[in-house]
């Protein structure tokens, strides 16, 4: 299969990696400007992997006409910008795989609706979620991932073509509580690093728990499945989240309260914004995710913040 990865950032790159591992005929996009597209043009690697001969490298879109698959992982407030380039718009008939997590933050629309809205209708839109880190994969470490789609025929031929002895995929059908879930995550991996950086770091146990349930309340508010928050995309992708040094979110919430310089991109904080509107517009109470909010952009004191979750009134916990 002809494929193309937009976005040769750390989890792009890896994708493409991955399925040139697969036998696929990869090609990696970057732009020119970019400093990781500019290392692979000289080294053919980045700080984590090596990419093989096989594998294609341009800074051209033009590229994107003679794939039957178009995977992107860029930075999701980008995304709609990225699809308006005009060879992006002159496709037809392709399919647009995101394997990003996010949430548009101006019209709290998710990435599958963006590009649904710029995208010409004889594509097909798919999302790749789920759990694992590039140096796991790279590793051979093998991880549980979704893939998921409003059609089903699209789902069954990405997964039966990008399954492989380190990724084991599972057939999605809940794009709304997939794609909030996977968005949502990310924020609460900052709330994880928040608590690794007050020395709380006991209280993850009940972050996963309470996060989770005001996440699957929100996914059931927006006409989704709300069990969809306890699968691979929300409470399944914690351990990579929540826990681990790779984990840009948490190391960024560790980083507010620390000081420590953070330069990587960290998806939580725009989606905290986007999360916070899209509860108030579906009545939804998420203290958690409006903790967040408070600190990243009303200046709260983290350590009030968590605070003032103990000072909520009791209530049933289901």
């Amino acid at each position: 299969m002809k494929v193309m990865m937009i976005g040769c950032g750390r989890w792009g790159s890896l994708i493409a990696w991955y399925l040139s591992t697969l036998s696929h005929e990869v090609t990696l996009y970057g732009r020119e400007s970019s400093a990781n597209m500019q290392r692979f043009l000289r080294e053919r690697k980045n700080d984590l992997l090596t990419l093989p001969p096989s594998v294609t490298l341009t800074t051209g879109l033009a590229a994107a006409r003679d794939a039957e698959v178009i995977l992107i992982s860029v930075p999701a407030q980008s995304l709609r910008a990225l699809l308006r380039e005009p060879t992006l718009r002159a496709l037809r008939d392709k399919t647009f795989v995101l394997c990003m997590k996010g949430i548009e933050v101006e019209t709290g629309m998710r990435l599958s609706q963006v590009t649904a809205a710029e995208a010409d209708r004889s594509n097909h839109i798919a999302v790749w979620l789920g759990p694992g880190h590039v140096q796991d994969f790279y590793a051979g470490i093998p991880n549980c991932m979704v893939i998921d789609s409003d059609e089903d025929a699209v789902k069954c031929r990405l997964i039966d073509a990008f399954s492989g002895k380190l990724i084991r995929f599972y057939y999605g059908d809940d794009m709304i509580g997939n794609e909030i879930g996977a968005a949502a995550k990310n924020v609460i991996g900052i709330a994880a690093g928040v608590l690794d950086g007050l020395g709380l770091s006991t209280l993850k146990g009940a972050l996963m728990s309470r996060g989770t349930r005001e996440v699957a309340r929100l996914i059931a508010a927006m006409g989704g499945n709300e069990r969809s928050a306890y699968g691979l995309c929300h409470l399944g992708d914690y351990e990579a989240t929540l826990f681990s040094p790779y984990s840009h979110n948490r190391a960024y919430g560790e980083s507010l309260i620390t000081g420590a310089p953070m330069t990587k991109l960290a998806e939580g904080h725009p989606t905290a914004a986007a999360l916070h509107k899209l509860a108030a517009e579906n009545g939804v109470e998420m203290p958690i995710i409006a903790a967040v909010y408070s600190i990243l952009y009303e200046g709260a004191e983290p350590k009030a913040a968590v605070a003032r979750l103990f000072e909520r009134r009791q209530g049933q916990e289901f």
